[in-house]
Protein backbone atom coordinates (compact mmCIF):
# COMPACT_ATOMS: atom_id res chain seq x y z
CA UNK A 1 0.00 0.00 0.00
CA UNK A 2 1.36 3.23 -1.01
CA UNK A 3 2.46 5.85 1.83
CA UNK A 4 2.19 9.74 0.91
CA UNK A 5 6.59 9.71 0.79
CA UNK A 6 5.62 7.15 -2.03
CA UNK A 7 2.79 9.77 -3.53
CA UNK A 8 5.29 12.95 -3.18
CA UNK A 9 8.32 10.54 -4.44
CA UNK A 10 6.26 9.78 -7.63
CA UNK A 11 5.03 12.91 -8.01
CA UNK A 12 8.65 14.46 -7.97
CA UNK A 13 9.76 12.30 -10.47
CA UNK A 14 6.70 12.69 -12.94
CA UNK A 15 7.89 16.57 -12.85
CA UNK A 16 11.17 15.69 -13.43
CA UNK A 17 10.05 13.82 -16.58
CA UNK A 18 7.87 16.54 -17.77
CA UNK A 19 10.89 19.08 -17.41
CA UNK A 20 13.00 17.11 -19.43
CA UNK A 21 10.05 16.55 -22.01
CA UNK A 22 9.31 20.44 -22.34
CA UNK A 23 12.95 21.17 -23.04
CA UNK A 24 13.81 18.40 -25.28
CA UNK A 25 15.25 19.45 -28.95
CA UNK A 26 11.76 19.15 -30.11
CA UNK A 27 9.89 19.58 -27.23
CA UNK A 28 7.41 22.86 -26.72
CA UNK A 29 10.16 24.92 -26.54
CA UNK A 30 11.28 24.70 -29.75
CA UNK A 31 8.19 25.47 -31.83
CA UNK A 32 9.32 28.86 -33.54
CA UNK A 33 6.22 29.69 -36.09
CA UNK A 34 2.65 27.88 -36.80
CA UNK A 35 2.61 29.45 -40.54
CA UNK A 36 -1.34 28.89 -42.13
CA UNK A 37 -1.31 28.59 -45.67
CA UNK A 38 -4.29 30.75 -46.07
CA UNK A 39 -2.89 33.12 -44.75
CA UNK A 40 0.05 32.65 -47.64
CA UNK A 41 -1.56 32.49 -51.07
CA UNK A 42 1.21 33.12 -52.72
CA UNK A 43 2.73 29.81 -51.40
CA UNK A 44 5.92 31.22 -49.57
CA UNK A 45 5.77 30.53 -45.95
CA UNK A 46 8.06 33.02 -44.07
CA UNK A 47 11.50 31.60 -43.00
CA UNK A 48 10.59 28.15 -45.31
CA UNK A 49 12.02 27.30 -48.62
CA UNK A 50 9.68 25.89 -51.52
CA UNK A 51 5.86 26.43 -52.83
CA UNK A 52 3.17 25.27 -49.91
CA UNK A 53 -0.25 25.23 -50.87
CA UNK A 54 -3.27 22.92 -49.66
CA UNK A 55 -4.18 20.34 -52.34
CA UNK A 56 -7.08 21.19 -54.87
CA UNK A 57 -9.29 18.96 -52.79
CA UNK A 58 -8.27 20.23 -49.89
CA UNK A 59 -7.45 17.10 -48.10
CA UNK A 60 -3.59 17.83 -47.94
CA UNK A 61 -0.56 19.68 -48.94
CA UNK A 62 1.48 19.96 -51.98
CA UNK A 63 5.09 20.77 -51.66
CA UNK A 64 7.52 22.07 -54.71
CA UNK A 65 10.88 22.65 -53.92
CA UNK A 66 14.02 22.08 -55.93
CA UNK A 67 17.29 20.45 -54.42
CA UNK A 68 19.11 23.81 -53.76
CA UNK A 69 16.15 24.40 -51.67
CA UNK A 70 17.60 21.93 -48.41
CA UNK A 71 14.85 20.24 -47.77
CA UNK A 72 14.75 16.63 -46.94
CA UNK A 73 11.84 14.17 -47.23
CA UNK A 74 12.28 10.46 -45.00
CA UNK A 75 15.34 11.52 -44.91
CA UNK A 76 15.79 12.23 -48.65
CA UNK A 77 16.59 15.26 -50.59
CA UNK A 78 13.47 16.72 -51.64
CA UNK A 79 13.19 17.55 -55.21
CA UNK A 80 10.46 18.23 -57.23
CA UNK A 81 6.54 17.75 -55.87
CA UNK A 82 5.16 16.37 -52.46
CA UNK A 83 1.71 15.33 -51.57
CA UNK A 84 1.58 15.43 -47.73
CA UNK A 85 -1.22 14.89 -44.78
CA UNK A 86 -0.92 15.55 -41.11
CA UNK A 87 1.46 14.37 -39.13
CA UNK A 88 0.21 12.12 -36.49
CA UNK A 89 3.67 10.97 -34.96
CA UNK A 90 6.26 12.50 -32.51
CA UNK A 91 7.90 15.83 -33.77
CA UNK A 92 11.20 13.93 -34.34
CA UNK A 93 9.47 11.36 -36.48
CA UNK A 94 8.18 14.07 -38.38
CA UNK A 95 8.77 13.46 -42.42
CA UNK A 96 10.28 17.05 -43.69
CA UNK A 97 13.14 18.48 -42.12
CA UNK A 98 15.46 21.37 -42.80
CA UNK A 99 18.38 20.41 -41.59
CA UNK A 100 18.25 20.39 -37.69
CA UNK A 101 14.73 21.89 -37.86
CA UNK A 102 11.63 19.72 -38.20
CA UNK A 103 8.56 21.06 -39.89
CA UNK A 104 5.00 19.16 -39.24
CA UNK A 105 2.26 19.45 -41.21
CA UNK A 106 -1.25 20.10 -39.38
CA UNK A 107 -4.93 20.58 -40.12
CA UNK A 108 -7.91 22.21 -38.07
CA UNK A 109 -11.41 22.47 -39.05
CA UNK A 110 -10.11 22.03 -42.80
CA UNK A 111 -7.10 24.61 -42.52
CA UNK A 112 -4.04 23.83 -43.31
CA UNK A 113 -0.23 24.63 -41.21
CA UNK A 114 3.08 24.03 -41.33
CA UNK A 115 4.97 24.32 -37.57
CA UNK A 116 8.66 24.94 -37.76
CA UNK A 117 10.69 23.47 -34.13
CA UNK A 118 14.17 24.46 -34.12
CA UNK A 119 16.24 23.21 -31.34
CA UNK A 120 18.03 26.53 -31.56
CA UNK A 121 14.92 28.38 -30.54
CA UNK A 122 15.38 31.29 -28.51
CA UNK A 123 12.68 29.90 -25.96
CA UNK A 124 14.24 26.98 -25.43
CA UNK A 125 18.06 28.59 -24.13
CA UNK A 126 16.29 30.78 -22.08
CA UNK A 127 14.25 28.08 -20.29
CA UNK A 128 15.82 27.54 -16.68
CA UNK A 129 12.29 24.72 -15.30
CA UNK A 130 8.86 25.03 -14.68
CA UNK A 131 7.40 27.10 -11.36
CA UNK A 132 5.41 23.74 -9.64
CA UNK A 133 4.10 23.39 -6.39
CA UNK A 134 5.03 20.41 -4.24
CA UNK A 135 3.02 17.44 -3.78
CA UNK A 136 -0.13 18.67 -1.79
CA UNK A 137 -2.61 16.01 -0.72
CA UNK A 138 -5.54 18.36 -0.41
CA UNK A 139 -5.67 18.89 -4.31
CA UNK A 140 -6.13 15.43 -4.76
CA UNK A 141 -9.80 14.56 -4.35
CA UNK A 142 -12.55 11.61 -5.40
CA UNK A 143 -14.31 12.87 -7.96
CA UNK A 144 -17.22 11.58 -10.14
CA UNK A 145 -17.56 11.61 -14.26
CA UNK A 146 -20.99 11.59 -16.34
CA UNK A 147 -20.77 11.37 -19.70
CA UNK A 148 -23.50 13.41 -21.87
CA UNK A 149 -26.09 11.44 -23.60
CA UNK A 150 -24.32 13.11 -26.56
CA UNK A 151 -20.90 14.63 -27.32
CA UNK A 152 -21.12 18.43 -27.36
CA UNK A 153 -18.94 20.88 -29.32
CA UNK A 154 -18.57 24.66 -28.03
CA UNK A 155 -16.94 27.51 -29.64
CA UNK A 156 -14.21 28.80 -27.82
CA UNK A 157 -11.40 31.39 -28.12
CA UNK A 158 -7.59 29.94 -28.81
CA UNK A 159 -4.27 31.49 -28.21
CA UNK A 160 -3.71 32.91 -31.59
CA UNK A 161 -6.73 34.73 -31.01
CA UNK A 162 -9.18 32.61 -33.34
CA UNK A 163 -12.06 30.50 -32.08
CA UNK A 164 -12.53 26.58 -32.89
CA UNK A 165 -14.74 24.20 -31.87
CA UNK A 166 -14.01 22.49 -28.52
CA UNK A 167 -15.43 18.95 -28.21
CA UNK A 168 -16.75 18.04 -24.87
CA UNK A 169 -17.83 14.30 -23.64
CA UNK A 170 -19.35 14.84 -20.23
CA UNK A 171 -19.08 16.80 -16.51
CA UNK A 172 -16.21 16.10 -13.77
CA UNK A 173 -17.77 16.79 -10.33
CA UNK A 174 -16.01 16.88 -7.48
CA UNK A 175 -15.57 18.25 -3.54
CA UNK A 176 -12.57 20.65 -2.86
CA UNK A 177 -12.37 23.26 0.18
CA UNK A 178 -15.20 21.94 1.20
CA UNK A 179 -17.27 23.23 -2.20
CA UNK A 180 -18.63 21.33 -4.85
CA UNK A 181 -16.93 22.26 -8.54
CA UNK A 182 -17.69 20.83 -11.63
CA UNK A 183 -15.39 20.94 -15.25
CA UNK A 184 -16.88 20.04 -18.59
CA UNK A 185 -14.08 17.52 -19.52
CA UNK A 186 -13.18 15.90 -23.13
CA UNK A 187 -13.10 11.98 -23.42
CA UNK A 188 -9.67 11.04 -25.11
CA UNK A 189 -9.02 7.64 -27.57
CA UNK A 190 -8.21 5.76 -24.57
CA UNK A 191 -11.29 7.09 -22.26
CA UNK A 192 -8.68 9.33 -20.02
CA UNK A 193 -10.41 13.04 -19.39
CA UNK A 194 -9.16 16.28 -20.34
CA UNK A 195 -9.95 19.41 -19.13
CA UNK A 196 -9.26 23.33 -20.21
CA UNK A 197 -9.99 24.83 -16.52
CA UNK A 198 -9.05 28.44 -14.84
CA UNK A 199 -9.05 28.99 -10.91
CA UNK A 200 -8.38 31.72 -8.86
CA UNK A 201 -5.13 31.89 -9.16
CA UNK A 202 -5.18 32.43 -13.02
CA UNK A 203 -3.27 35.22 -14.32
CA UNK A 204 -2.17 35.96 -11.03
CA UNK A 205 0.53 33.26 -9.01
CA UNK A 206 -0.87 30.83 -12.19
CA UNK A 207 -0.40 30.99 -15.82
CA UNK A 208 -3.73 32.20 -17.06
CA UNK A 209 -5.19 28.81 -18.01
CA UNK A 210 -3.62 24.85 -17.48
CA UNK A 211 -5.01 21.80 -18.08
CA UNK A 212 -5.90 18.63 -16.34
CA UNK A 213 -5.50 15.07 -17.80
CA UNK A 214 -7.43 12.83 -15.48
CA UNK A 215 -7.04 8.89 -15.94
CA UNK A 216 -10.09 7.03 -17.87
CA UNK A 217 -13.22 6.78 -14.90
CA UNK A 218 -13.69 3.39 -13.61
CA UNK A 219 -17.33 1.94 -14.51
CA UNK A 220 -19.27 3.66 -11.76
CA UNK A 221 -17.83 7.22 -13.18
CA UNK A 222 -15.28 7.95 -10.41
CA UNK A 223 -12.20 9.37 -10.72
CA UNK A 224 -9.02 10.68 -9.08
CA UNK A 225 -8.69 14.17 -9.53
CA UNK A 226 -5.61 15.40 -8.85
CA UNK A 227 -4.65 19.19 -9.25
CA UNK A 228 -0.91 18.35 -8.13
CA UNK A 229 -0.89 17.56 -12.08
CA UNK A 230 -2.22 20.32 -13.67
CA UNK A 231 -0.06 21.21 -16.65
CA UNK A 232 0.75 24.42 -18.29
CA UNK A 233 -0.36 24.53 -21.68
CA UNK A 234 2.10 24.41 -25.11
CA UNK A 235 1.29 28.03 -25.57
CA UNK A 236 2.54 28.98 -22.12
CA UNK A 237 6.22 27.22 -23.38
CA UNK A 238 5.59 28.74 -27.30
CA UNK A 239 3.71 31.85 -28.34
CA UNK A 240 2.93 29.61 -31.96
CA UNK A 241 0.49 27.30 -30.21
CA UNK A 242 -3.29 27.23 -30.26
CA UNK A 243 -4.29 26.06 -27.38
CA UNK A 244 -8.09 26.84 -26.73
CA UNK A 245 -9.05 28.88 -23.46
CA UNK A 246 -11.52 27.15 -20.55
CA UNK A 247 -15.24 26.49 -22.42
CA UNK A 248 -17.81 28.45 -20.31
CA UNK A 249 -18.08 27.39 -16.73
CA UNK A 250 -14.67 25.62 -16.26
CA UNK A 251 -13.66 28.93 -14.00
CA UNK A 252 -13.44 27.23 -10.89
CA UNK A 253 -14.34 29.94 -7.74
CA UNK A 254 -11.07 27.64 -6.11
CA UNK A 255 -7.93 28.62 -5.34
CA UNK A 256 -5.66 25.82 -7.11
CA UNK A 257 -2.30 26.34 -5.75
CA UNK A 258 -1.13 23.35 -6.65
CA UNK A 259 0.76 21.46 -10.12
CA UNK A 260 2.82 24.01 -12.46
CA UNK A 261 2.14 26.97 -11.94
CA UNK A 262 4.42 29.37 -14.52
CA UNK A 263 7.70 28.83 -17.00
CA UNK A 264 10.80 30.00 -15.44
CA UNK A 265 13.38 31.37 -17.55
CA UNK A 266 16.35 33.88 -17.91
Amino acid sequence: MSTIEDTRRDWKQWHERRVESVSAPYGPLSLTGTHWLADHPDGALPGLPGHWAASPGGDGVVLTAAAEDGLTLDGRPLAGEARLTADTGPVPGSRLALGDRRLVVLVREGLWAVRDFDPDAPARRAFTGIDATPYDPRFAVEGRFTPYAEDRTVRVSNADGVERGLGLGGELVFRLGGHEQALQVSVEGDGSLWAVFADATSGTSSYRFRFLRPAAPGPDGRVTVDFNRALLPPCAFADHFICPFPPPGNTLTAEIAAGERNLLRR
